[in-house]
């Protein structure tokens, strides 16, 4: 997992994940968002599900009931999904 970083300067995903993201590019899954979670929260990728219409975080296989801004930010800045916690 890599440095918590506020500041990302316009980066679409964490580094230290890039590589399984390229991967999943590879097989055809459909990510839309990702976080490595920093060691303060778990994992997470989220893909779009043509089965079940919607988005789905395929770690925890969690439903995300919304189309759009999965994510939610703390106080310090971090990004979590409430429905993983």
């Amino acid at each position: 997992m890599c440095k918590f970083n506020p500041k990302n300067k316009g980066k679409r995903f964490d580094p230290c994940i890039k590589n399984l993201i390229k991967y999943l590019k590879s097989i055809s899954v459909p990510t839309v968002s990702c976080c490595c979670g920093h060691g303060k929260y778990p994992m997470t990728i989220v893909i779009w599900d043509r089965y079940v219409e919607g988005a789905v975080e395929i770690l925890t296989q969690t439903k995300i009931p919304r189309k759009r801004r999965y994510y939610k930010k703390d106080k310090q800045g971090y990004y979590y999904i409430p429905e993983v916690i």
